[in-house]
């Protein structure tokens, strides 16, 4: 029995694979969980439209960004410049200030404060908002104690863009379809691929007049087929079911994520070169690409409040830049003029991952 055991156990320390995800994952899934999986706001960039300019509205921007929950992206000089900075994406919220702030305040009716919001990430924007309201009452509170005065509240008043009635639809439906392409595209390409190698056909294909290129374009054209299929499904789910409106070109939307599809299908070819068994592709597949697409893309938890090295890491992570564009298209109804960045991103890493996928193939023919 003990000589069993022993067998065993060199069995397992013998595939480093297994190692890896055995005690590996544990770790990894714990500082993901831990860092990732956050409600606080940190650093969320605002800007800051100031139409009186005086010293109480310095002092009440000066109380935002001192707080650790915003910081300064732009300091706006008129109501036009707020649709182009949202449609950038480079803000979450823009705070404007009406004129003659400070001499409103002192009378009766009070001062108005508008906050306009990105509401396609509906919690965010919730949070935001209730943040700032209360930083916004908390001056008012102190400044009329201060002056010995009755308190006088000023009035925040919040708008939500792209998503008036903060439907959290509108959030998941982009994160939904990121992860199904994800999943589908590159784990089902890397079990198949893997089944290949274990029934020993792979080596009949490899050893066949076709070339590596050929292989792998045989093995992709089905999922290609079956990832659009399922992104049709999403889009009139989320149409006919959800009633979330496409924005944006429904044509751009489909090329993109064809893109992203295309992208997401090398990425499992990828992995089926490392693995040697069907049970490792699909762990490999699950904790490389999935776990990640949920807490580091953005989907549901802000990057932006996550710890610096998890933001750095999430750059690698083409689920990111796709949930951007796929939200610029659908919910803010931008062209590629917006997101042509995040688009090369992807589709760099499809060419590195075609690459070295073509690569990997070329050495187990050799």
């Amino acid at each position: 029995m003990w000589a069993f055991v022993k067998k065993e156990f060199f069995h397992i320390f013998r595939d480093y694979r297994s190692m890896v995800i055995l005690f590996g994952m544990p770790v990894v899934m714990v500082l993901l969980f831990g860092f990732a999986i956050t409600n606080d706001i940190n650093n969320a960039r605002i800007g800051i439209l100031d139409h009186s300019k005086d010293v109480v509205t310095r002092e009440i921007i000066q109380k935002l960004l001192s707080s650790g929950y915003f910081k300064l992206e732009a300091y706006l000089e008129s109501n036009e410049e707020i649709k182009r900075l949202f449609e950038q994406g480079r803000v979450k919220e823009v705070v404007v200030f009406e004129p003659d702030f400070a001499r409103k305040m002192e009378e009766r009716s009070g001062a108005s404060v508008q906050v306009i919001l990105d509401a396609s990430e509906p919690n965010t924007a919730n949070m935001l908002s209730s943040y700032t309201a209360g930083i916004i009452n908390t001056y008012t509170l102190r400044h009329m104690k201060q002056q010995m005065k009755i308190p006088v509240s000023i009035q925040v008043e919040s708008r939500m863009m792209y998503n008036p009635e903060v439907k959290s639809v509108y959030m998941f439906v982009p994160g939904v379809i990121t992860i199904l392409l994800m999943l589908v595209s590159a784990m089902m390409t890397s079990i198949s691929i893997t089944r290949e190698k274990e029934q020993g056909t792979m080596e009949a294909l490899l050893v066949s007049p076709l070339r590596p290129v050929q292989i792998i374009l045989g093995k992709v054209v089905p999922y290609v087929l079956l990832s659009f299929i399922n992104l049709i499904v999403i889009l009139l789910l989320a149409r006919y079911v959800f009633l979330m409106p496409v924005q944006g070109s429904l044509p751009l939307l489909l090329g993109e994520s064809l893109l992203f599809i295309m992208m997401s299908l090398a990425l499992g070819i990828l992995i089926s070169t490392v693995s040697k068994t069907q049970q490792q592709a699909m762990l490999l597949s699950m904790f490389a690409l999935m776990l990640p697409t949920i807490l580091l893309s953005g989907f549901i938890f802000p990057v932006e409040n996550m710890p610096l090295i998890l933001q750095w890491i999430s750059h690698l992570m083409p689920s990111k830049w796709f949930i951007v564009i796929v939200k610029s298209i659908m919910l803010k109804g931008t062209g590629l003029a917006y997101f042509w960045k995040e688009t090369l991103i992807i589709l760099v890493m499809t060419l590195f991952f075609v690459g070295l996928s073509v690569k990997k193939f070329k050495i187990r023919l050799g």
